[in-house]
């Protein structure tokens, strides 16, 4: 082991170190949440008295304390800007907060491990905004978004259209011709099969892209290789050996962002969710309000709720201040058995 192979340890050991004070401080923002004020000296100390106590070998206590005590005060420093937050599903780095950034580039991203805890979060007031995706152009529907879209009493207060822009990655100095192995979401391998069947790399599925990066960028396993985004490779120092190695051009997806308080000033997409009688004939009924109304939908989609019953998803370009709006609904609600709005609001699409 020469000089050169412990300084790239140390440096893996250091991009370690501040993302986990970056998680860290994420913590310290949502506790701001459940707290009257800031400063929580018995907290402090206690923080103190422990990382004495397991202080390590080479490592002196004061050079410890000296440390925390810089830290909490600038988790204190991120608390009192009270922050507003936005939650996704996955690792940071995911097409989610990309989508996050592009909605609005103010707002504290925080990674979650599942879409309910999305939902749950943002339900409970531990953030203020969660970003899903809804459907895929080659993918279709995200089935437990939508499932969740079924229940939740949240309201949608904008969406996003993102292109899904796949890159190979590896870490930095890798000879592509080693290259064996490329892990990443399912989803993502099966939209790149072309370009892995044509260099001859066996796919690998992992939980996530993002999580494909990061696990590569601190395991560090050899001839290995992922797919995700250009965003992931900034953020776990990872290098672009190709981009756009997606198979289809058209690949975009759709999020929508979600929060406990609608838009008052509202906007210019609708999106409802609704059920019928189990009859022939009850969702043209519905789609023909719609169209003697000239109102343009955007999307339709079928989820199975019960046994024998169906909920469909239906946006439509219009304003829920629109008396015409508000005319198709009330009609729309005579001709089915369950009718949730959604919400009103913008729709940007990502060039």
């Amino acid at each position: 082991m020469g000089l050169k192979s412990i300084r790239d340890k140390i440096d893996a050991i250091d991009s370690k170190i501040l993302k986990l004070l970056n998680a860290r401080m994420e913590q310290a923002i949502i506790a701001r949440k459940y707290k009257d004020q800031v400063m929580d000296s018995n907290r402090e100390k206690e923080i103190l008295e422990r990382i004495e106590s397991d202080t390590g070998e080479l490592i002196s206590p004061a050079f410890c304390q000296k440390l925390f005590k810089d830290i909490m005060s600038e988790s204190r420093k991120l608390q009192e800007k009270n922050y507003d937050i936005i939650a996704f599903q996955g690792e940071h780095g995911a097409y989610s907060e990309m989508a996050a950034k592009a909605w609005n580039k103010e707002l504290i991203s925080i990674p979650c491990s599942s879409f309910a805890d999305v939902f749950n979060g943002v339900e409970n007031g531990r953030f203020e905004y969660g970003i899903v995706p809804v459907d895929n152009t080659l993918g279709g529907i995200v089935g437990e978004v939508n499932n969740n879209l079924m229940h939740t009493h949240l309201h949608i207060v904008g969406a996003i259209e993102n292109p899904v822009e796949h890159c190979l990655l590896t870490l930095p100095g890798t000879n592509h011709r080693d290259i064996k192995k490329v892990y990443s979401h399912s989803q993502a391998l099966s939209q790149c099969k072309n370009f892995l069947e044509r260099n001859d790399l066996e796919p690998v599925p992992y939980y996530d892209t993002a999580g494909a990066a990061k696990m590569l960028s601190e395991e560090r396993p050899e001839g290995v290789a992922v797919i995700a985004s250009k965003f992931a490779a900034v953020l776990y120092n990872l290098e672009i050996i190709k981009s756009n190695i997606e198979d289809s051009r058209a690949n975009k997806t759709r999020f929508v962002v979600l929060s406990k308080n609608k838009i008052e000033k509202g906007g210019e997409k609708c999106s409802i969710i609704f059920t019928t009688e189990h009859k022939a004939g009850t969702l043209f009924k519905v789609l023909e309000i719609f169209a003697k109304a000239n109102i343009n939908l955007t999307r339709i989609e079928s989820m199975p709720k019960q046994l024998l019953n169906y909920a469909f998803f239906l946006d439509f370009l219009g304003s829920d201040k629109d008396e015409k709006i508000q005319k198709v609904l009330k009609e729309v609600e005579e001709h089915t058995t369950d009718l949730k709005f959604l919400g009103c609001y913008n729709e940007r699409k990502v060039a």
